[in-house]
């Protein structure tokens, strides 16, 4: 890996959190190996100071704190969850990486582990994300939904205090901080559609710092940034903030063309449902992976054209 500047330490910055201190260590630990010294940054966000559901408190909440503190020079790179960032970009600041993505899928965690299938009407389910509270509720299995805040032990704590049922959560979030054992069920993208970038990190910095540009480039995986990037697109063509009921995976898969050759293709898959679960509307695209933001594009569109724009509330 290029050595990224002659500065003493590259400074990343990070939420408190154990599952944003955890996933800012494998950063660390890459620039580190790579023969750069390297640190956290511990950085406080209004996100860190508020009870209230993201989706009352606002877009940006875990985001803002850290990239004002890039802009300001006290830290040299920001790490985030990419789900978190607002579509929009932010003038002066470059994601120069997106590593290898961790498992997209949201998950359930349950008393006595069981499945969602078999949890029994009028169960009461914790999740922070309108999104997942208006496929749940298009189910029609008679759960009670409740919004949730908290780090992830808070909220696996209110289903072992039987305060809750179950809650339904990230599972990559699960997987980083080691309690992957807990998940009683996983769910197929068929029957809960996770949120755009969920599961992925975006490794950000200046854009006017070349150097620092170029080493994090080098962490960069090219079919999780194009995944990410369609994902993305579709979110911001639907003009739909990150805790709209807005859900997309995108992955990339081989296919055939018409000589019989392999080829790498972008398979996106998107869903929009109405918070009270009365409507759905799904649609997919396939297609060349270096179009991923165009193929976001496209389908967003169309999902447009099949009414979702009356499903998303936008900003």
């Amino acid at each position: 890996m290029t050595k990224p500047t002659d500065r003493d330490v590259i400074r990343v910055g990070t939420r408190g959190s154990l599952l944003a201190r955890t996933q800012t260590q494998t950063i660390v630990d890459a620039i580190i190996a790579a023969g750069h010294p390297a640190e956290p940054v511990i950085i406080r966000t209004a996100g860190d100071d508020s009870a209230a559901p993201v989706a009352e408190i606002g877009i940006g909440v875990f985001t803002k704190a850290i990239r004002d503190a890039l802009h300001s020079g006290q830290i040299d790179v920001a790490v985030h969850s990419y789900k978190d960032l607002p579509t929009a970009p932010d003038p002066g600041l470059v994601i120069a990486a997106v590593p290898l993505r961790e498992d997209p899928r949201d998950a359930l965690v349950s008393r006595d582990g069981k499945v969602l299938g078999e949890l029994p009407p009028g169960s009461v389910i914790g999740t922070s994300a309108p999104r997942r509270a208006a496929q749940l509720r298009a189910l029609g299995l008679g759960l009670e939904i409740r919004p949730l805040r908290g780090n992830l032990d808070s909220r696996l704590g209110k289903v072992a205090d039987g305060e809750l049922d179950a809650v339904i959560v990230a599972r990559a979030g699960l997987v980083r901080i080691g309690r992957a054992d807990v998940v009683t069920e996983a769910f197929d993208p068929v029957v809960l559609l996770p949120a755009p970038a969920q599961g992925a990190l975006a490794v950000e910095c200046r854009s006017d710092d070349a150097e620092l540009v170029r080493t994090l480039a080098e962490l960069d995986d090219a079919s999780t940034r194009a995944s990410v990037d369609a994902e993305r697109a579709v979110l911001a063509t639907l003009e739909a903030g990150c805790t709209a009921p807005v859900g997309a995976i995108a992955e990339v898969v081989e296919s055939l063309d018409d000589d019989g050759h392999i080829i790498a293709e972008l398979s996106l898959r998107a869903v929009v449902a109405a918070e009270d679960g009365s409507d759905v509307i799904r649609a997919s695209v396939v297609g060349p992976v270096e179009r991923a933001d165009q193929l976001g594009r496209e389908l967003a569109a169309e999902l447009l054209e099949l009414g979702a724009g009356e499903l998303v509330d936008t900003p």
